[in-house]
């Protein structure tokens, strides 16, 4: 599931290393490693992947194209930084997308999709066992994006991938508490909900699970790390 959600990704037009670059920051971004407003500096994303200038540059291209890069003239590549109305935006977005997902999802998938969603929760449940806080990370936000591809809707799945990805950069810059990442029993209700047909449970419980997230913000912080991007990127995602 995590492989094929890796493969979605690529553009049809990105070579191997483009991907690999794509794929690297992507899985940074989404586990809390790379945070809002770090430079991505050409230089050193060629001395880390081995590659041209050419490569990079359109790898930030495909970034900027998802969201999780911004480009600014004469002075480079950033990591993207929501702001506070951002956030906000982003959450009500994902509020109302979400709650009606799940909800029309309850009116009948087929049993492959919950079995997919319930492998993943596996997946979670293994890395908390294992305390790998970055896998748990990322793996809760990509549950997100499982559901939408669950729906089968593939224009939805695109936007629910990039308001996760915001997400993840919002709690990267404002999160302060636990509950600005996903507790861990509510994924699981939320699928017990979706496969029992109760789709107005589904659609509540999906509510209060995003309320929680957003209410472990403090949308006036930004305190913000300057990381160190090669020893970041040059390390396998998910490890």
């Amino acid at each position: 599931m995590e492989q094929r959600d890796l493969e979605e990704r690529r553009d049809a037009g990105a070579d191997p290393d483009e991907r690999v670059i794509v794929d690297r920051v992507y899985s940074a971004v989404m586990e809390h490693r790379l945070p809002p407003r770090t430079k991505l500096s050409e230089a050193a994303l060629c001395e880390t992947f081995g590659v041209g200038r050419m490569r990079v540059r359109r790898s930030l291209l495909l970034l900027a194209s998802q969201g999780i890069v911004e480009l600014h003239s004469n002075r480079g590549a950033y990591v993207a930084c929501p702001t506070a109305e951002e956030a906000d935006e982003v959450f009500e977005a994902r509020l109302m997308i979400e709650s009606r997902l799940v909800e029309t999802m309850a009116e009948g998938v087929p049993p492959t999709v919950i079995d997919g969603l319930r492998r993943h929760l596996t997946l979670e449940d293994e890395a908390r066992l294992r305390r790998e806080r970055s896998r748990i990370i990322r793996l809760s936000g990509e549950f997100h994006v499982e559901l939408a591809k669950g729906h089968g809707n593939a224009v939805l799945v695109r936007f629910v991938r990039e308001l996760v990805t915001r997400t993840s950069l919002i709690v990267g810059l404002f999160g302060v508490t636990k509950e600005a990442t996903c507790p861990e029993d509510e994924h699981r209700g939320i699928v017990d909900a979706v496969a029992g047909g109760d789709g107005a449970g589904a659609a509540e419980m999906m509510r209060r699970h995003l309320e929680h997230i957003r209410n472990g913000l403090d949308l006036g912080r930004e305190e913000i790390e300057r990381p160190d991007l090669t020893r970041i990127l040059a390390a396998t995602p998910g490890g």
